[in-house]
């Protein structure tokens, strides 16, 4: 999401999946969706949604075709401080996400629908992948770099400097079918609450009032780093070399088109999209600026479906945020409201075609009539 809407928000701070344990049990006061009348209820013990969902806006006909009339948005879970960074496991059956500032990772058990612990000490993990070897890539905060989870449970390191220099927080990933792995590296793990400050005064530790030591196992080591590389994209070759790929804004979600021609990222506060020319992004431009009705919906990790369209979360204000669908035009064509604002969504399941939200406590599931892009 923007750097400005996610600073604020933390300094605030089978048609249907089956009912998860790890719901909260004291339900909160319910927030209506936007038009519904009695308000909408979402959670274990809610009363259905008439089809087609009131909240799953169809904007272009297009669209239409997309959307599963019979069909609604779902909470499975909440009760989360900030969940991000989902990935479809097709040989495991399960969805890994990311609680960031929790520290740890979580799976959603798709014959089960359960949410349990993954890896409790996630370093911060932020966003996830799978390569199309089926191995999890993730991208750590605290360590302030990218790793990849072998088939025998060992972790290798594939990247955590540029240059000999430290990267920043490796952020979200898009995986090439040329075994290549495209990351974003914006600043956002020097947040004490997402990783940890930089020492003295920095931009996100302004005079130094937050100290890097407590809590880190590795201070002097890791806690001595300090941000000193532009944020930027980086490109993942297989025989281990990194080259940057753009630079110039804060970058944070990433996705290629089906055909791998063009790659869309969050560049500042819009997406833009480049063309994928061999281990280089070329022809950077605007694809969106996210502007609907005049709301600016704060963008963060993406994906695309087999028709070509991206799917894009909302950190907007309420009846802004969810996921807005873009066609390869960059024309808006639907949107996905939620009671939360939303950063990261994949396609899941046995045939890739339910949308699952991470939207800041909470998830969501959306049963779709397309299938989302592999391997994610």
């Amino acid at each position: 999401m923007t750097e400005l809407s996610r600073r604020r928000l933390i300094a605030g701070a089978a048609a249907l999946a089956p009912t998860l344990a790890f719901a909260q049990t004291a339900p909160r006061p319910q927030q209506p969706n936007v038009i519904s009348n009695p308000p909408r209820q979402w959670g274990p013990g809610a009363p259905p949604i008439s089809y087609p969902d009131p909240d799953v806006l169809v904007l272009d006909p297009s669209f239409g075709n997309i959307r599963l009339g019979l069909s609604s948005i779902h909470r499975v879970a909440t009760g989360f401080q900030w969940a991000e960074g989902p990935a479809w496991s097709a040989q495991g059956n399960y969805v890994v996400f990311s609680d960031v500032q929790a520290s740890i990772q979580y799976r959603y058990i798709w014959e089960t629908g359960q949410v349990t612990p993954y890896r409790r000490e996630s370093m911060h993990s932020n966003g996830n992948a799978f390569d199309f070897e089926g191995r999890q890539i993730s991208a750590q905060h605290y360590t302030r770099r990218v790793v990849r989870w072998e088939h025998d449970g060992a972790m290798t390191v594939l990247a955590d400097s540029y240059n000999g220099q430290p990267l920043n927080s490796p952020n979200d990933f898009a995986v090439h079918r040329d075994g290549s792995i495209w990351f974003s590296d914006p600043p956002y793990g020097a947040q004490l609450s997402e990783g940890h400050p930089d020492p003295g005064d920095a931009p996100f530790n302004p005079g130094g009032l937050r100290d890097p030591r407590p809590g880190n196992p590795s201070s002097g080591i890791i806690g001595s780093q300090r941000q000193v590389l532009p944020p930027s994209i980086y490109r993942w070759d297989p025989s281990g070399r990194l080259d940057r790929v753009a630079t110039g804004q804060t970058p944070n979600g990433l996705a290629f088109s089906p055909d791998y021609k063009r790659l869309y990222f969050l560049w500042g506060r819009d997406i833009a999209v480049g063309d994928v020319v061999g281990p280089r992004l070329e022809n950077i431009r605007t694809f969106t600026d996210l502007m609907v009705d005049g709301v600016k919906c704060g963008g963060d990790g993406m994906r695309t479906d087999r028709a070509g369209n991206l799917w894009a979360p909302s950190n907007a204000p309420y009846g802004y945020s969810g996921v807005t669908v873009w066609n390869p035009d960059g024309k808006l064509i639907g949107r996905i409201r939620l009671p939360e604002v939303c950063a990261n969504c994949t396609f899941a399941g046995p045939k890739r075609d339910w949308l699952f939200m991470t939207a800041s406590q909470s998830i969501y599931l959306l049963h779709l009539n397309i299938q989302g892009t592999a391997p994610y």
